[in-house]
């Protein structure tokens, strides 16, 4: 029930602040993160740094949750993201927000009980990782293969980080 209260509302975000006539413009970089995030959710299978639980429906695993998030709520938060980014000075201060805000919310799923740390991960690197994912995101809708360049040292960096074991890959 949770998470259809939750995409319901990032659907109502989606009608009032989504650029829809501009949509194939972002369509690059949520393809971006989509392909980030199911090549993360590929190589951590049996090593999860963190993971979704329903607290209502037991049918609902982190599977469910993790596709709803990748292919409704993220792609409506990268275009409302990318569609209000200042263009002047504000820029570090709009990128700080957003942050802020999906650190507080995904603590408050922890707190519920609808999110959990595994393999080192925590509340810290969860913040870290959504400076990365902020400005990258940016940086691919500029540019993509700066993006491409950015990345891969930052994602060699978390893999030397929390490393799943060979044993651990499918």
């Amino acid at each position: 029930m949770f998470l259809i209260l939750v995409v319901a509302v990032y659907i109502i975000f989606a009608y009032f602040f989504v650029d829809w006539k501009n949509w194939k413009s972002y369509y690059p970089t949520v393809q971006y993160y989509i392909i980030c995030n199911l090549l993360y959710n590929f190589i951590f299978y049996n090593h999860s740094l963190w993971k979704y639980r329903a607290i209502t429906i037991d049918w609902i695993n982190h599977t469910i949750i993790d596709i709803t998030f990748t292919l409704i709520i993220i792609p409506v938060v990268i275009m409302i993201y990318l569609r209000y980014y200042p263009k002047e000075k504000k820029q570090y201060m709009y990128i700080i927000i957003w942050i802020a805000f999906f650190t507080i919310i995904e603590y408050l799923f922890y707190k519920k009980g609808l999110f959990i740390y595994e393999n080192g991960w925590n509340i810290f690197w969860s913040c870290v990782f959504n400076l990365i994912l902020f400005t990258v995101i940016r940086i691919h809708y500029i540019n993509p293969l700066r993006a491409f360049l950015v990345s891969l040292p930052i994602i060699i960096i978390l893999l030397c980080i929390f490393h799943p074991s060979l044993a651990e890959l499918k």
